[in-house]
């Protein structure tokens, strides 16, 4: 594992990757973030020194962190999304989102991360927030007893991060204590993890706001898609799809407001474009792969009217 507080020391500046929540919609980061690793011309693990991300912001922040190309990401995305977002039930979803994890993060923990990451998943009892972190610098108090990602498996953590119930089932994770922690969605407290990441950056790794340079990456705003006869019928089920992304919704919309307001001298790009045209239409359950590689298309595209800055903050 890197350490964080060490490898700071040899920047200039913090550079901080953000990722939202979204479920399928996550094809739209990984268009930005294609376009950004080109740029850059390097993995992104050595570019970004944290690296945060919420649901399927978690799982590409994970596989950044342990050292994965965005291609090889992409591609996983492409064989295993729409295999877990057209099951047809809660369970069914938690069943194949579960091998996704195993298969793609195998027996990988937080020691092995190469950069500093920040997993985000809620506490179900509680209803407060869990941070999974692979280094110590990150930590916000009881350093003594930190273990990186609680002693958890990155797959594990990241499952949890994915669990948007009841779309998916609630997860259990073991901790190092022997410790048993349902957790949900990480989108239910911070569906955009940006405020996590600069509290990481301000306050336990002790840089200077005007020494940060944060880009968040959301995975774009696109009009409702029209519900087949089928879930038209089955309306509480409709009800429930549109409820859930709602909440996301507005929950990513605060957190950016309270970033521009309490963090308003840290310099930051956000890219998440709106689409209103009806052939956007798409939520965080889509399976179809074509609408996803448009998705994909749709970042490569928002990155372009950033590049500038984009370059100014990473070159």
């Amino acid at each position: 594992m890197i350490d964080v507080a060490e490898r700071t020391g040899l920047h200039s500046v913090l550079r901080v990757l953000a990722l939202d929540g979204g479920g399928a919609k996550g094809f739209y980061t990984l268009g930005v973030l294609k376009e950004i690793e080109a740029m850059v011309g390097c993995p992104l693990h050595q570019k970004f020194n944290l690296v945060f991300g919420t649901s399927t912001g978690a799982i590409i922040a994970s596989l950044i962190a342990l050292g994965h190309s965005i291609d090889s990401i992409l591609g996983l995305y492409r064989k295993h999304v729409p295999a877990v977002m057209s099951q047809k039930n809660a369970p069914l979803r938690s069943q194949a989102l579960k091998r996704l994890a195993s298969e793609v993060f195998g027996n990988a923990t937080f020691s092995d991360v190469q950069t500093g990451v920040g997993i985000v998943t809620a506490r179900w009892l509680t209803e407060t927030p869990m941070i999974f972190k692979g280094s110590v610098a990150q930590a916000h108090g009881r350093v003594a007893t930190f273990v990186p990602g609680f002693g958890v498996s990155v797959a594990d953590a990241v499952k949890a991060s994915c669990s948007a119930y009841p779309f998916f089932e609630r997860t259990i994770v073991r901790t190092s204590l022997g410790e048993d922690v349902e957790l949900i969605d990480g989108g239910y407290c911070a569906n955009n993890p940006t405020l996590y990441a600069i509290a990481d950056a301000v306050q336990a790794l002790q840089c200077d706001r005007q020494d940060i340079r944060l880009v968040s990456v959301g995975v774009g705003v696109y009009p409702e898609p029209k519900p087949s006869l089928l879930i038209r019928l089955a309306k509480r089920y409709l009800v429930s799809v549109q409820l859930l992304q709602k909440t996301l919704e507005i929950n990513t919309q605060s957190m950016d407001e309270l970033r521009k307001i309490l963090f308003h001298d840290v310099p930051t790009i956000r890219i998440s474009d709106t689409y209103a045209t009806p052939e956007m239409a798409t939520d965080l359950l889509e399976h179809d792969l074509k609408k996803l590689d448009i998705l994909f298309q749709r970042g490569r595209q928002s990155f372009a009217s950033r590049e500038q800055q984009l370059r100014e903050y990473l070159m």
